[in-house]
């Protein structure tokens, strides 16, 4: 059961009208999980406080509560409690449990709560898919395996959002930008690139102190140096702004399509870590993952994406780095512009790399070196599917998208892929088997 973005926010109106799920239990429990997922990546882009750092957090929990759901009702899976920082095992439930119904109920719950400040069209969308996937998951099912079953889902999803609400990220006040943010120092440092007064400031400058999945800290994958600023023609930093230059003024017309394809701009797309989740759910679909497996892959990349964001931006406010535009008119050439829009945050290192690459590690982990897919994610804007001979050869060329876009160094996507390797093994290594 293939949902587009449009279609599942229009669920309000449209998903009663949808075919039924397939009759067999285990395809039920994949779909609601998948569908719940679907209305996620929906939620994300209208839903204002969903920069791609708040998305990637949100994904996080999303996939502890599939997991944890599930290894609450099947004694082959392994709790993730006491492998991810400051998480417990939920507690199980005596007596007969639907997994389908247990799912149904946590997701129904963690979304809810996740994104309890989405829009009248959001509320109206989980409110009509909560009662439409309900009816569906407790269907011929004992009353009381459907009340202990989500009785169980409930608990495990107020266990994972009780863990949430202390990992620092919980609360985002005027969309991520601060108040206030110290002037530039050196010449070096960070400026603002956009004239929209709210982006003078840059976006969530704290996100790298907020509380890990899998790492053990926002420092854990730390990064060399950038080469030193030099505006001298003919330094390694003056070098690296020609090239973007260059670049530049010789794209054709595949290198523009793909700067597009991955850019994910948030409020217009489900943000760069909804893109790999989108992958991830169309693997499902096509191959007809079991919840189990899907559980457990959802678990490893939302730990994976969320902690690289937290990398990232650790690093990135530490060596506060200037955007290619803000050199280049200053060095190279005044009226200069980029393909894309420019993040209004620091460049070093480039956050597409660092958790495209960590997606890479995982999903790499999970199906394998030469894995194949399509990648429908922004089939609904009118981009075409583009075909991966596997995972790292998408992250490759998400990081490349950055310096095509004109927003990146090479040597940012450079640092944040490394940086994104190293945040993919911690997750990769969870144990999500007994």
């Amino acid at each position: 059961m293939n949902l587009h973005r449009r279609h599942v926010l229009g669920m309000g109106l449209a998903f009663a009208a949808r075919p039924a799920f397939a009759r067999d239990r285990a395809d039920i429990a994949r779909d609601i999980v998948i569908t719940w997922h679907r209305l996620v990546l929906e939620l994300v882009r209208h839903t204002a406080t969903y920069s791609p750092p708040v998305a990637a957090r949100a994904f996080g929990y999303l996939g502890v509560v599939t997991h944890e759901t599930l290894a609450a009702t099947d004694p082959a899976l392994r709790s993730l409690g006491g492998q991810l920082n400051g998480f417990t095992a939920p507690a199980p439930e005596a007596g007969q449990i639907d997994k389908s119904v247990a799912l149904h109920h946590a997701l129904s719950v963690a979304v809810l709560d996740l994104f309890g400040n989405t829009g009248p069209i959001g509320q109206r969308a989980h409110g009509a898919l909560s009662a439409r996937l309900g009816a569906r998951a407790e269907d011929g099912l004992d009353a009381g395996i459907q009340s202990r079953s989500a009785a169980l889902g409930r608990r495990v999803a107020e266990h994972v959002l009780a863990w949430a609400a202390t990992d620092g990220g919980a609360v985002i006040e005027n969309m991520g930008f601060p108040l206030t943010y110290p002037a530039a120092a050196r010449p070096a440092d960070w400026l603002p690139t956009s004239l929209v007064r709210q982006q003078q400031m840059p976006l969530l400058p704290d996100w790298g102190k907020i509380r890990p999945f899998a790492m053990p800290t926002g420092a854990a994958c730390a990064i060399p140096a950038h080469p030193a600023y030099d505006p001298s023609p003919g330094s390694p930093f003056h070098l690296a702004a020609q090239e973007v230059v260059e670049i530049k003024a010789n794209l054709t017309e595949e290198q523009k399509l793909i700067a597009r394809f991955w850019s994910d701009d948030p409020m217009l797309t489900p943000t760069p870590p909804g893109h790999w989740l989108s992958i991830l759910l169309d693997i499902a679909e096509r191959d007809s993952l079991s919840v189990e497996r899907l559980g457990s892959a959802l678990a490893k990349l939302g730990a994976a994406q969320a902690d690289s964001f937290i990398a990232c931006w650790e690093a990135k406010y530490a060596y506060n780095l200037l955007r290619p535009l803000t050199y280049i008119r200053r060095h190279i050439d005044p009226d200069w512009t980029p393909l894309l829009n420019t993040p209004p945050f620091p460049e070093y290192p480039s956050g597409h790399s660092t958790q495209s690459a960590a997606s890479a590690e995982v999903l790499t982990a999970i199906f394998g070196e030469d894995f194949a897919f399509d990648d429908h994610t922004h089939v609904d804007e009118g981009l075409p599917v583009r075909s991966f001979p596997s995972f790292w050869a998408a992250a490759e060329e998400a990081a490349l998208s950055r310096l095509y876009g004109g927003i990146h160094f090479r040597f940012g996507n450079e640092a944040g892929t490394e940086q994104g390797r190293c945040v993919g093994a911690y997750a990769k290594a969870l144990r999500t088997d007994a």
